[in-house]
């Protein structure tokens, strides 16, 4: 089993990646594989909404940044992490873009697995911006990954975060269900998706 854990800062070694490696390292006990996908930053294309991707074999039509490495390596997942700093009370543009664009191009990878959203900040903003990546996961039949609090960490460095002692408990917990889901799944097979009518408006 394989967990995929996105950091969606621009800052390499910060408070988002701080808290990701705090699941990773109980994901590790668990002998769960993971792998860290950094954004950085380099620029990252929008989705232009123009179904190229239907006709590309599940790839984005755009080929210059990471989002088909990442719909590739999501094919042999198990489990995702979206990690993000707050920005103005929402995820960071970066990572929107990318999930934007992984979950229309390549939704059907990460369907039916399990999905974190972890956010961090200097002091508010967290839950709306949890909310925000969660509803990739509830828009794609995709189990929820959750705590026993808001999965969120404080600080504004990784220093910080590291003296935030209840965000630590909280991914760690992050990290022990998401094992437990994994395993869980790995016993049962998913539901057979019913086909989706699109309804543009109700009568």
């Amino acid at each position: 089993m394989k967990v995929l854990l996105i950091n969606g800062s621009s800052n390499k070694n910060g408070c988002t990646f701080r808290a990701l490696t705090e699941i990773v390292n109980v994901l590790s006990k668990e002998n769960i594989e993971t792998e860290i996908i950094q954004l950085g930053s380099n620029p990252v294309r929008d989705c232009i909404g123009c179904h190229g991707c239907a006709q590309n074999g599940n790839k984005c039509v755009f080929n210059d940044d990471i989002v088909n490495e990442i719909i590739e390596k999501a094919k042999t997942c198990d489990g995702f992490v979206f990690g993000s700093p707050v920005y103005y009370a929402h995820p960071s543009g970066r990572i929107l873009s990318v999930l934007d664009r992984v979950f229309y191009a390549g939704g059907k990878f990460l369907a039916y697995k399990p999905g974190a959203a972890v956010v961090s900040a200097r002091r508010a903003g967290t839950t709306a911006s949890i909310d925000v990546i969660n509803k990739y996961f509830t828009i794609n039949n995709m189990p929820i990954v959750s705590s026993q609090y808001w999965n969120m960490v404080h600080g504004t460095k990784a220093e910080d975060v590291e003296k935030d002692l209840e965000g630590m408990h909280v991914m760690r917990t992050i990290a022990k269900n998401m094992a437990w889901l994994l395993k869980s799944i790995k016993q049962n097979a998913h539901p057979e998706p019913e086909s989706k009518p699109l309804t543009n408006f109700i009568r």
